[in-house]
């Protein structure tokens, strides 16, 4: 979530609001088929505390779905159950990037700042830069001798 509190009378679409006759009616399927795909995994409406059913509107559309999905391209409800698990996958992996790009982005911009501040903080005096001439003088070294007492 981002950190604020919401309404909780605000519908989403993950709010379970519709009891069983009503999702049947709104997905044009008869409420036991309703039935069948939740004991098959397919849709998982929430629960009341009496155990009863409550679709959300994103429900309504798996089950539109799952119905186009069979009755259209003719695949069968494990086939259905495995795209809808993989959709989720996929979902749930792409929601795992963003928040990647995201904390990537952020690094990116404090290393940014870091970088500047490193800049800034470098002396900009002018230093006299002399040429080194090559010569071919030759200079030897002696240590002096110690005296002796």
């Amino acid at each position: 979530m981002d950190g604020r509190r919401r309404n909780p009378y605000e519908l989403t679409q993950d709010t379970p609001v519709y009891v069983i006759s009503v999702a049947a009616q709104l997905s044009g399927l008869h409420p036991q088929t309703l039935r069948q795909y939740d004991r098959l995994g397919l849709v998982s409406p929430d629960r009341t505390a009496g155990r009863g059913r409550r679709y959300s509107a994103r429900d309504i559309e798996l089950l539109r779905q799952v119905q186009e999905l069979s009755q259209t391209e003719g695949i069968n409800l494990a086939g259905i159950k495995r795209i809808i698990e993989l959709e989720n996958q996929v979902a749930a992996l792409q929601a795992r990037v963003a928040e990647m790009e995201d904390a990537l982005d952020g690094a990116a911009a404090a290393m940014r700042q870091r970088e500047a501040a490193v800049h800034a903080s470098y002396r900009r005096d002018l230093v006299p830069y002399q040429e080194v001439q090559q010569t071919s003088a030759l200079v030897v070294w002696r240590p002096k001798r110690q005296q002796q007492d």
